[in-house]
């Protein structure tokens, strides 16, 4: 179906101006003023409205098999909570342990997603150790279009990898051209500290993040960024948490290294307090790097706004408070890590960063969608408004007012965690690749029309 959206205020990264736009065969085809269209083309009027590129969210898990547990969203529920937030494309971390094959691994995800997902998608593909085949499986992986590696260096032993394996996967990058994104804590470290903590009988949720500090953080930061100078790979750190470690990352790029430094929304709504909240309250706001201080939240809005930080993205791990979290009542290391948010992403970063906040909506837009398309081989086939891009298109609605709550929450999980926090806006319609998925704010699309996007390699 041919789709007409006329009389807004069409807002990019790099400016803004009233026009309409006419996307056919799933993609935007004319731009301009007072466009006609032919008979039988769905035409929404976005008076008083933005008109905003679709949304990415370049750091998300749905399928999640992670401390003995796995996360409550499928590709279905949490495609669906994506387009209700305005995200009309994510990339997944394909996250295999180090106990399984890791092309086993890429297929299992690949198929999970097939035919389920209502908006696009693509994969990070996580590297948990290296292998004398572990080269030609990655050919494979770029072969087919995934064209970004992923590595822990936390969680050893289980997704973390050794130095030595570290090394190879960046210098596999390096010559390739492949992005890499770490999450970039010490394991040793993280480990001697909870293993003191326990045995201090500080077990409840409020030592999580002392026992994840961060300095250590910007240590990892640091050690990152040294193997990247030595390989001359392109790296991005996800969830940077702190004023610490994003100087690292500073550092390290006045040092040459190509180094792209991604806050997820917790970190910038909330602070450490919430998982101090009592009555295992806290458990529900567990994630790693933990949530850090005001001022570190200070620092990541500051480094938003001047260009330092360049995506906001989710870390999405859905795991229901009531018998999954509830795992670790009697010690903290067992609580499942994560703060959904896929749905509220973009709602919290314009009512907190641009209607509250002094984020231009051309910020919002890039710092939203264009800069994890730039990063990541999409643009300007995502994360633009231009013809020959794909008709992913948000229509926003700055007059949309209302909180969050789990009682209107598409996600499929027991909790919000950012429960009674106002909103400012919300999307009204959505679409994706033209097809009209969400309009007056409910799904009224069709289901797993989604797409596994083939990238190429980042510029």
């Amino acid at each position: 179906m041919a789709l007409l959206i006329k009389n807004g205020l069409i807002v990019e990264h790099d400016g803004r101006r009233k026009a309409d736009i006419y996307c056919e065969n799933e993609t935007v085809t004319r731009i301009g003023e007072n466009l006609d269209a032919p008979a039988g083309t769905k035409v929404i009027d976005a008076g008083d409205k933005y008109v905003f590129p679709g949304f990415i969210d370049p750091h998300v898990h749905i399928h999640l098999p992670f401390m003995g547990t796995f996360a409550k969203d499928n590709h279905d529920t949490g495609s669906k909570a994506a387009l209700m937030g305005g995200t009309t494309m994510f990339i997944e971390m394909c996250c295999p342990n180090r106990g399984m094959d890791m092309l086993e691994g890429y297929e299992e995800w690949k198929s999970l997603a097939a035919g389920k997902a209502s908006c696009d998608y693509a994969f990070h593909m996580a590297v948990a150790k290296w292998e004398d085949k572990t080269a030609d499986q990655l050919d494979k992986v770029l072969a087919d279009g995934t064209t970004s590696f992923k590595i822990f260096l936390a969680y050893k032993d289980f997704f973390g990898v050794y130095d030595d394996e570290l090394f190879n996967v960046l210098t596999y990058a390096g010559k390739h051209g492949v992005t890499v994104a770490a999450h970039t804590e010490n394991a040793d470290l993280v480990s001697l500290m909870q293993q003191r903590l326990l045995a201090e009988g500080k077990t409840g949720s409020e030592w999580h993040e002392p026992s994840r500090p961060d300095f250590v953080e910007a240590a990892g930061v640091n050690h990152f960024a040294t193997f990247l100078k030595l390989t001359g790979a392109r790296g991005y750190v996800v969830h940077l948490s702190n004023a610490k470690a994003l100087e690292a990352a500073i550092t390290a790029r006045k040092q040459g290294v190509q180094l792209g430094v991604e806050a997820v929304i917790p970190h910038l709504i909330l602070d450490k307090s919430y998982a101090e909240r009592p009555n295992f309250e806290g458990a529900k706001y567990v994630m790693s790097p933990p949530l850090r201080t005001t001022a570190d939240r200070q620092a990541l809005w500051s480094g938003l706004k001047s260009g330092l930080v360049d995506t906001v993205a989710t870390d999405h791990a859905p795991f229901d408070f009531v018998e999954q979290k509830t795992m670790g009542k009697d010690d903290f290391t067992k609580i499942p890590n994560g703060i959904p948010a896929i749905e509220d992403r973009i709602n919290l970063l314009y009512t907190y960063g641009v209607s509250r906040g002094d984020l231009s909506l051309e910020r919002f837009v890039e710092v939203g969608s264009t800069n994890a398309a730039k990063w990541f081989g999409l643009y300007p086939q995502k994360g633009a408004l231009r013809v020959g891009s794909d008709a992913d298109i948000v229509v926003y609605d700055p007059k949309a007012k209302g909180t969050f709550s789990v009682k209107t929450q598409s996600m499929n999980i027991d909790y919000n965690g950012f429960e009674g926090m106002d909103r400012d806006g919300k999307p009204d319609v959505v679409t994706v690749r033209g097809n009209v998925q969400v309009e007056n704010g409910e799904f009224v699309g069709k289901t797993g029309i989604g797409s596994f996007v083939t990238r190429s390699l980042a510029k």
